[in-house]
């Protein structure tokens, strides 16, 4: 969507599961609303509990929100830059291929959109953005 003249630049940090808590569900509402008025999405980071949103093997009921396919599709959409902190991804066993065969893991599970950096993107796109949006507790 064409920027408007107000148009502004989010940078948003996701600290919550994506079924414990409303806070993934917020932000993508939130992403999804702040792009169709034409603002830019710069980043959004996966911190502390919130790097289970990138889980590729969340399985939810069928008749309930599949919130790993939701950011993906949405990124995918928009080109978003969907990013979750290796730290708090490690310490909680969500592993790209990397970290699993460094680690001696049989499996990763990290959905494929979803990128494993440190805390400094989060800065970076802080930087950058006008605006930070901390979601979750």
């Amino acid at each position: 969507m064409q920027q408007n003249q107000h148009s502004m630049k989010f940078n948003l940090l996701i600290k919550e599961g994506p079924y414990t808590h409303q806070a993934s569900d917020s932000a993508y509402q939130f992403v999804k609303a702040a792009l169709t008025l034409g603002h830019e999405v710069v980043r959004v980071f996966f911190y502390h509990d919130g790097v289970y949103n990138a889980s590729r093997l969340n399985s939810p009921p069928v008749d309930d929100r599949n919130v790993t396919s939701r950011w993906v599709k949405l990124a995918e959409k928009h080109d978003l830059d969907l990013v979750i902190c290796i730290a708090a991804a490690l310490r909680r066993g969500i592993l790209d291929q990397d970290s699993a065969r460094r680690y001696g893991k049989d499996v990763d599970n990290i959905d494929s959109r979803f990128t494993v950096a440190g805390v400094g993107y989060f800065i970076e796109g802080s930087i950058i953005a006008d605006r930070t949006l901390v979601f979750g507790d």
